[in-house]
């Protein structure tokens, strides 16, 4: 267990690292992370709990939507073009960032000293938190309740679910006294698992409280959308994984600025990933991601 504090200075660097500029913004804690402000002034939340890597890769993730808020272009400030290409491009930055950067072995060989100094205050040769462990942590794949915190691997299950209920609740289907038992209906028939409560079960996430119905796809499409534009990268960037290994993001984040940031809503979504990638969106890229990640068949 790692106090608040060093957590939280854990991600301050690790945000400035991947290309926040914190002259433009900040990072608080909240239950549930989140991003809002304005370009110019971008408000990051994040949350710390006793697994310290959830906060990481939280941080991870919504620094991913910031690099993408502070990067809008500027001469179109306060106009609709200057705004971001959709929620789906903008949680394709955040995922970007947090599965296909801050899952990988390059990411982790560059963080493991900088976990141990903020955690520990020195680094160690303790196994533990070698680079290798902490692959099998953050890449280890079990069926979890909780959206938030699943494996890349799972987690579209999580967005299928939700999505299913959703249109059966606009549809008219299914009524909303019926949804905690339709909801653990599908937890057991996607994830094989009992809903212990509905606090962890149907009433886990804020954005049905905030009116977000429609917005869960939006995970997964972004997910698809992420691994088409890191390939596109790595094959424009081609020491891309070494240059990651040294902690030098400026040529990844330059060439989103180009492709992605810097174009705001001047295109729509799939014509900006077309231009970006050379095709248009689809599920191939996303699974030989995670079937080279995982070995899965």
């Amino acid at each position: 267990r790692f106090p608040y504090e060093k957590q939280a200075s854990l991600s301050k660097e690790l945000m400035t690292l991947l290309g926040f500029d914190p002259e433009r913004g900040r990072l608080d804690r909240s239950e549930h992370p989140f991003t809002g402000g304005h370009p110019d002034d971008v408000r990051l939340t994040t949350r710390y709990s006793e697994n310290f890597l959830d906060g990481v890769h939280a941080t991870i993730h919504e620094t991913g939507h910031g690099v993408y808020e502070q990067q809008l272009p500027r001469e179109y400030r306060r106009q609709p073009v200057g705004m971001h290409a959709g929620i789906d491009v903008h949680e394709s930055q955040s995922l970007l960032f947090e599965t296909l950067i801050g899952r990988s072995d390059a990411f982790l060989e560059l963080v493991a000293p900088i976990f141990q100094r903020h955690l520990l205050g020195s680094e160690t040769g303790a196994l533990e938190w070698q680079p290798e462990n902490l692959g099998r942590l953050v890449r280890k794949v079990a069926r979890s309740r909780i959206r938030v915190t699943a494996d890349e691997l799972t987690y579209p299950l999580h967005v299928l679910l939700r999505f299913e209920l959703e249109t059966a609740l606009i549809d008219g289907d299914l009524a909303v006294a019926d949804l905690p038992l339709a909801w653990a209906d599908g937890m057991r028939a996607y994830l094989g698992l009992e809903t212990e409560s509905d606090r962890a079960g149907c009433l886990q996430d804020i954005h049905h409280y905030r009116g977000l119905f429609g917005y869960f796809p939006t995970y997964t499409l972004g997910a698809m959308m992420a691994a088409q534009l890191f390939e596109a990268a790595q094959a424009q960037i081609p020491e891309l994984d070494e240059q990651i290994r040294r902690g030098e993001f400026g040529a990844l984040v330059g060439w989103l600025r180009e492709h992605v940031h810097g174009r705001g809503r001047s295109v729509s979504s799939q014509t900006l990933l077309k231009d970006a990638t050379g095709s248009s969106l689809g599920p191939e890229t996303y699974i030989r991601h995670l079937r080279d990640r995982y070995g899965c068949t």
